[in-house]
């Protein structure tokens, strides 16, 4: 090792980029994993959890880390793309330590693990040296005291805990893109997914559902009470609740409709309504819809709206009233770049591009791929046979249906056994 820092906090590490020793980005930090026998003697950090392009985890042993500093991570550039698979005498130190309910020694004090240090030995290995430890919250105070101890001080590491929180994992995993949380969520055992899903927020689980292979949307979904299952799936973009719902028991499919809101729940049936693989099963609803009385200053902040997937932003669809799918008459839509042109007093109806012919809802899946390729388009309207605005399909919502259904679990290229890690 090389420069590298005597201490380095564990959830400090989660999303730094690991690079090559070209200086090219290999990946991302995702988790380290170690070998956890002791409550005395330090555990030997194994390795690395990193997360490559294509969303998949491998497993980067620290004899092929070269350096470690404040913002990212150097290997030797020789990694074995094979996926990471948890062994049963392996810890995950994100995953698994975080959000335990431990006791300091010394003095008494039990609180829980809110961070892990590790630190090179004398014989250069890298150890779990210190633990961070949060009291609970006492009389009016928001935080609990934090105490920094050797791991030796710890009791309560070991073994199983049958009612671990997730309060320190989920600050953690909020950090996260979706897609990112979604991968490290799927990789938690069982009982940590469980505990994670019970603590995320209804909308930030929507979020990280909608990024989630389909078997474990429905696990997690099957799970949850009827009520907060239904909201989730409100929170959620209605083709994605509604590809959600199609995969669930029929009778439960029923109930949590019934649950939904009225609104919602129309959306979703008239989604699942039209065949599995035709751009009005795959596309949304909720593209930016405008009359065409509209600026080109509503365009614009319309588009601006954070929460506004990149897709749908891209082009504003101006249609008769109402504006609500269906809609009026749909007349043309208006693309970003050209209302980026335009002075912002202007109506959007003059920016039209009316050029394209729409698609309708029973396009197959080869015909929306054609028709976004044809016009280099990133979403598409969708009408009825009465020129009505029925939604949009957007490239992602294409994307989704194209690749194979387990698309998230394929290997990225293959490699050969994960060598064994000496103890």
């Amino acid at each position: 090792m090389s420069t590298t820092p005597t201490r380095v906090y564990a959830a400090r590490l989660v999303g730094l980029p690991i690079f090559d020793p070209q200086g090219d980005q290999v990946g991302k930090v995702r988790d380290l994993v170690v070998a956890l026998r002791s409550e005395v003697n330090q555990p030997r950090v194994l390795g690395v959890v990193a997360e490559v392009f294509g969303r998949r985890r491998i497993f980067v042993p620290m004899t092929r880390v070269t350096n470690i500093d404040s913002g990212q991570v150097y290997t030797t550039g020789l990694l074995n793309m094979r996926r990471f698979e948890q062994r049963s005498t392996e810890t995950l130190v994100i995953g698994q330590l975080l959000d335990r309910t431990v006791t300091i020694r010394e003095t008494g004090v039990t609180g829980t693990v809110y961070d892990v240090a590790m630190e090179q030995a004398r014989n250069r290995d890298w150890v779990l040296s210190r633990v961070a430890v949060q009291e609970p919250a006492k009389g009016l105070r928001r935080r609990g005291q934090t105490h920094v101890v050797e791991w030796r001080d710890v009791e309560g590491l070991i073994g199983r805990e049958e009612k671990q929180g997730a309060t320190h994992l989920i600050a953690a995993l909020n950090e996260m893109r979706p897609a990112d949380a979604a991968n490290m969520i799927h990789e938690l055992p069982v009982e940590r997914r469980a505990a994670v899903v019970a603590a995320l927020d209804d909308e930030r689980l929507a979020d990280v559902l909608e990024e989630l292979p389909d078997e474990d949307q429905v696990e997690i979904l099957e799970h949850l009470d009827s009520e907060r299952a239904a909201d989730i799936l409100e929170e959620m973009s209605p083709d994605d609740a509604a590809d959600l719902i199609a995969d669930l028991p029929p009778d439960t499919a029923a109930q949590l409709l019934e649950l939904m809101a009225p609104d919602e729940a129309e959306d979703v049936r008239r989604l699942m309504s039209y065949a599995e693989h035709t751009a009005g099963a795959m596309m949304t609803p909720e593209p930016v819809i405008l009359g065409p009385d509209a600026t080109i200053a509503d365009a614009l902040a319309h588009v601006r709206n954070p929460d506004l997937p990149v897709s749908l932003a891209a082009m504003v669809f101006v249609c008769r009233q109402p504006l609500e799918p269906p809609t009026g008459r749909f007349l043309g839509v208006a693309h970003i770049q050209r209302l980026l042109r335009e002075p912002p007093s202007t109506l959007v109806a003059g920016a039209l591009d009316n050029s394209m012919d729409p698609l309708r809802p029973a396009a197959s899946i080869e015909q929306v791929a054609a028709h976004l390729a044809t016009y280099n388009l990133v979403a598409a309207p969708v009408v009825d046979d009465n020129g009505r605005l029925l939604g949009a399909v957007t490239v992602d919502d294409l994307l989704d249906h194209m690749l194979p259904e387990n698309w998230r679990d394929q290997a990225l290229r293959p490699g050969d056994a994960r060598p064994g890690v000496k103890s």
